[in-house]
């Protein structure tokens, strides 16, 4: 009986906070809630991105096919197109297949330093994240904001735009030639 009254007084008290609780604070708990059943669902669907591109990468048999999520993942972290760094790998290293030796180093990312093979990375995810924080913090935050202006800086061919362009739009315009490499289920 007395865990019953301390139940309704309780629900009560609930009801009546609720009830001279300002509209944006219910709608914000409603928002938070809201957020979370997001957060659930998009856990359970795949990012059509990176199947898109884990399969492109496969059709090309790129060494780089493992790290299409974080591919992915790190353009969003970052802001970027989610292709433009492993477009850039299609040009400098035909995605990561004619590299130098234990260098992960699919972008040719540092030989302007005068190190015959460039900057060498741990794995293909470093190479991934500092070649994705370079363009952002070195190219994009200090105005070379398209490809053209990226290109004028990165590369010394003045094809180079034009290529990454090719590879963007190959891997945009992708469609696996098996069905099943593009599954997505809900």
């Amino acid at each position: 009986m007395k865990q019953t009254k301390k139940l309704i007084v309780s629900v009560l008290f609930s009801l009546i906070i609720g009830a001279f609780a300002p509209a944006s604070a219910v709608r914000a708990a409603e928002l938070e809630a809201g957020s979370a059943a997001d957060l659930a669902i998009n856990r359970t669907q795949p990012d059509e991105r990176i199947e898109k591109l884990k399969s492109f990468l496969a059709s090309h048999d790129s060494p780089l096919v493992d790290a299409a999520g974080h591919f992915v993942a790190e353009a969003d972290r970052l802001n970027l197109d989610w292709k433009l760094v492993a477009a850039i790998a299609g040009v400098e290293s035909t995605f990561g297949k004619h590299i130098p030796a234990n260098s992960y180093n699919g972008w040719g990312w540092g030989v302007f330093t005068g190190m015959a093979d460039g900057i060498h990375f741990k794995d293909w995810e470093d190479g991934i994240t500092q070649v994705s924080e370079g363009l952002r913090y070195n190219y994009v935050d200090r105005g070379a904001e398209t490809i053209e202006a990226i290109g004028r800086i990165y590369a010394a061919s003045p094809t180079w735009s034009q290529k990454v362009r090719f590879f963007l739009t190959k891997i945009e315009q992708f469609v696996p030639s098996r069905p099943d490499q593009l599954a997505v289920t809900i």
